[in-house]
């Protein structure tokens, strides 16, 4: 392109924001700055005309788990714009989730021309490929060039169009050169029109047809891991198997789900009279250590329903055979006998009953008990955090017959961080009434994400915080036995446990965001049973120091309640 061809900073970035529209974006997460500024005023351009809506975000690292999650709930791309230098680096922990979690965010870093690369100048580093491996695209523009095709690829890559490769985070790096203001007598229009629009007809169940009979009958379980959809329990229902779903597989209701399945797999077990022999996995299992087990299992067959690339897996990786149609996979299943499918359920029913009879005799509320109470009273978007919350929801949570929610998760890298943002953005991007579950720790990790300016489009957003003084999920693992023995005296709780004493509800007060305390499970049923509107948190307060011996005691209850039936059956 000769100088006479060259676009000025305005002119590229009002090319760049309608290849971004062309392409499907319409919701733009904007990080303040001012080598972005072309790109800012030509957003606010396409803003007034009714085409994008833009969020406002001072913290590039909510501003990216803000964008990811409206690309989550809207099932559409979502870009994010940044300035150049330390700015664009604190999107990685986003692009990091969004990659593994094959989420097409569109990341628009704002750079410095060419001639001012290796000159000291301000804010001015390396920026292209910074994410690496993470992205599926990342492309340069120098500034004067068009870069309509630049951001058309982009979006193109984002989306998964291109061969064998999963959806998932670019970068489109687009330097600017002075000036970065609009000329003299440029403006924005008269808003019109009313911004995209938000049509969500809420989760719903798949129907397949009935297993033939001349299927073998074989001892089959289907595994239905993170984002393995409602089609996992459609096959099971058709094949009379038994159903295993996560939370946030969207696959955890139906006649075949079983409760807290992972307390049943050693009733199951190859020295069991009716042992499993083969597992079918719907997307990517990611809660807990007998699951994983039962994968690594020399002799139980398994195979992955996989009919598109994923982004969590390399191929040859895993021992599941990947099958791509439904046909395959049911010849690979089998169908389950009635006597397989009644032995599971009724263990399950067994387990559900003891399990709540252990949490209906603790006098205050628990992990367990808080998760089974948000998962009963869900509805809309239900966005689940890492560590103990979701671990407590697909332990205690009794599966419904009918999806009752749409469940969301970071379970791409399963980190705590921008758990708020994420759950804002879920709630932005479907127009949804929205709950967020997630423990103090990942709420004082994100705490930043209940920062929004003024004039800035609020969410219908409940945030249910447990709120334990510290991060429990470790007193769970070894080092729970550990702190028991106290070799290391007083570093077990220190190092993991993490304790604190911050006043959340001073917290939500410095925000403007409601707040609400409840110290029993009554209480926050109660709190969940109204409508949303706006923002507010619900903490439920809670002690973790017996939480260990109340696991044990869950354990214990359903072991015995599924021995006598299975002994009896």
């Amino acid at each position: 392109m000769t100088s006479q061809d060259s676009l000025t900073s305005i002119g590229a970035a009002r090319v760049a924001v309608t290849a971004l529209l062309d392409g499907g974006v319409r919701h733009v997460v904007v990080a303040p700055g001012s080598r972005s500024a072309p790109m800012a005023y030509a957003l606010a351009e396409a803003e007034a005309a009714g085409r994008v809506i833009l969020h406002v975000r001072i913290d590039e690292r909510d501003a990216g788990f803000t964008a990811l999650g409206i690309a989550l709930a809207s099932e559409a791309p979502a870009a994010v714009l940044t300035t150049s230098g330390t700015a664009v680096g604190n999107l990685l922990p986003a692009v990091m989730e969004a990659n593994h979690a094959a989420v097409p965010v569109i990341v628009v870093s704002a750079d410095r021309p060419e001639e001012l690369h290796g000159t000291g100048a301000n804010q001015t580093t390396i920026q292209l490929d910074l994410f690496g491996e993470h992205v599926r695209f990342a492309v340069d523009v120098a500034a004067g060039d068009n870069p309509q095709r630049a951001v058309a690829t982009a979006i193109y890559a984002a989306t998964g169009a291109l061969e064998d490769t999963p959806p998932g985070p670019v970068q489109v790096n687009l330097a600017f050169r002075d000036p970065l203001v609009p000329e003299a007598g440029d403006g924005v229009a008269e808003a019109s029109g009313h911004g995209p629009f938000h049509y969500d007809a809420g989760p719903q169940a798949l129907d397949l047809p009935a297993a033939s009979a001349e299927l073998p009958h074989r001892n089959t379980v289907v595994l239905a891991g993170h984002d393995a959809g409602p089609v996992a329990e459609a096959f099971a229902r058709a094949h009379g198997l038994p159903l295993l779903a996560e939370p946030s597989s969207n696959a955890r209701f139906g006649p075949n789900a079983v409760g807290p399945y992972r307390l049943l797999l050693e009733h199951f077990g190859p020295e069991s009279p009716a042992p499993i022999e083969r597992v079918v996995l719907f997307g990517r299992p990611t809660l807990s250590r007998p699951v994983g087990a039962l994968l690594a299992r020399k002799d139980v067959e398994s195979a992955i329903y996989q009919p598109v690339p994923v982004a969590w897996y390399e191929n040859g990786r895993r021992r599941e055979t990947p099958l791509e149609t439904l046909p395959e996979l049911a010849d690979f299943a089998g169908r389950g006998s009635s006597e397989w499918l009644d032995a599971w359920l009724l263990a399950s029913a067994a387990a559900q009953h003891a399990l709540d009879g252990v949490l209906e005799e603790e006098p205050a509320a628990n992990g367990p008990a808080v998760g089974a109470t948000v998962w009963a009273n869900a509805r809309g978007k239900l966005v689940l955090g890492s560590s103990n919350g979701i671990r407590d929801v697909d332990l205690a949570g009794q599966p419904q017959p009918d999806p009752i929610a749409s469940v969301y998760a970071n379970r791409g890298l399963a980190g705590i961080d921008g758990t708020l943002a994420t759950a804002t953005g879920i709630a932005l991007g479907s127009g949804r009434e929205t709950t967020v579950l997630l423990g103090d720790v990942t709420f004082l990790h994100d705490v930043g994400g209940l920062l929004l300016g003024q004039g800035e489009p609020t969410p219908d957003l409940r945030i249910v915080v447990l709120n334990d003084s510290g991060g429990a999920i470790f007193g769970l693992l070894e080092h729970g036995a550990v702190e028991e023995s106290g070799a290391y005296g007083t570093a077990v709780e220190r190092l993991f446990g993490t304790p604190h004493s911050v006043d959340i509800s001073a917290l939500a007060a410095a925000y403007g965001v409601g707040h609400q305390a409840v110290s029993t499970t009554a209480e926050l049923a109660e709190a969940l049973k109204s409508p949303v509107k706006g923002r507010t948190i619900v903490e439920v307060r809670v002690d973790r120091a017996g939480l260990r011996g109340l696991h044990s005691r869950i354990k214990e209850a359903v072991a015995s309640a599924v021995g006598k039936v299975l002994t009896a059956g």
